[in-house]
């Protein structure tokens, strides 16, 4: 193999800069792939950078829900330790999610009205991994599987989502192993279902919580989740303040209720009894 002049190694510290295909870093990471992604439909220049940050939203979902599964398989197996490392790193992802937010935080209605209609039908609670993101949270529905339907390994990636436990419902599994009083309601539930909130598992927590030396590793994983859902919570919020900013109340695009939609959804908690079990410690 040839060398061109200037990617001969004079010193030992040079880098191999010859290569006989694609290089090792194209190979690997696929960037020549992920940087022609970006078809923009309008003349407006910033409607790529709205469409490049939907993109690195939806890579974001794809890792979280990647954390997310693997803390589920781990408390299905009684790993607390490794299904905490897999919240901790979701709850640094989630924060570089959030951030995404920035970029588009700052459309005026004018900017966001000059590409919006080419969107046309096009919404983002259309996301098959923010659905599933969802799904692992409790949040389920299986009319959220119907926009799917004509994408058939979608439709059935979701439809098993739908029908598994949520990293919630592992979550409550665990607690009853280790002997404390989850009611059979919460455990034998219908997984399709979402999840609703329940006063007596939120004496559990308060109970956990109550009793720091005995539930340390417990209580570690109840603060671990609890990053994770305030972080979620902001996301929400952030969506909300990002939609209310360049939209108004305006209907949605994809014919969603928009703000009025979003306004519900932040006004949700995810692991609800987390939350209101502080009350009672």
């Amino acid at each position: 193999m040839s060398q061109h002049p200037d990617a001969s190694g004079a010193g030992s510290d040079s880098p191999n800069l010859d290569f006989a295909g694609t290089t090792p870093y194209e190979d690997y990471v696929q960037a020549d792939v992920l940087t022609h992604l970006q078809h923009p439909v309008s003349d407006d220049p910033g409607e790529m950078v709205f469409l490049v940050t939907t993109q690195v939203m939806e890579l974001w979902f794809t890792v979280i829900v990647h954390e997310w599964e693997t803390a589920s398989r781990a408390l299905r197996e009684d790993r607390v330790p490794v299904a905490v490392d897999a919240l901790k790193r979701s709850v640094r992802e989630l924060e570089a999610l959030n951030a995404s937010w920035t970029p588009l935080g700052q459309l005026t209605p004018a900017q966001f009205n000059s590409y919006r209609s080419a969107l046309g039908d096009g919404s983002g609670f259309q996301s098959a991994m923010y659905r599933r993101m969802e799904f692992l949270l409790g949040e389920k529905s299986a009319s959220m599987l119907v926009p799917h339907r004509g994408a058939p390994r979608v439709h059935a990636e979701l439809e098993k989502a739908l029908q598994e436990p949520s990293l919630y419902d592992e979550v409550l599994g665990l607690l009853a192993r280790r002997g404390l009083p989850v009611p059979a309601s919460a455990l034998n539930r219908d997984l399709t279902q979402k999840y609703e909130p329940s006063e007596a598992v939120e004496g559990i927590w308060a109970g956990v919580y109550a009793e720091p030396d005995q539930n340390g590793e417990v209580i570690r994983l109840g603060e671990a989740l609890t990053d994770v859902a305030e972080l979620v919570w902001r996301w929400r919020n952030d969506h909300l303040v990002a939609t209310r900013r360049a939209m108004g109340s305006k209907t949605g695009t994809g014919g969603s209720a928009g703000v009025a939609w979003l306004e519900k959804r932040a006004q949700k908690n995810v692991f609800p009894e987390l939350w209101t079990a502080r009350s009672h410690v």
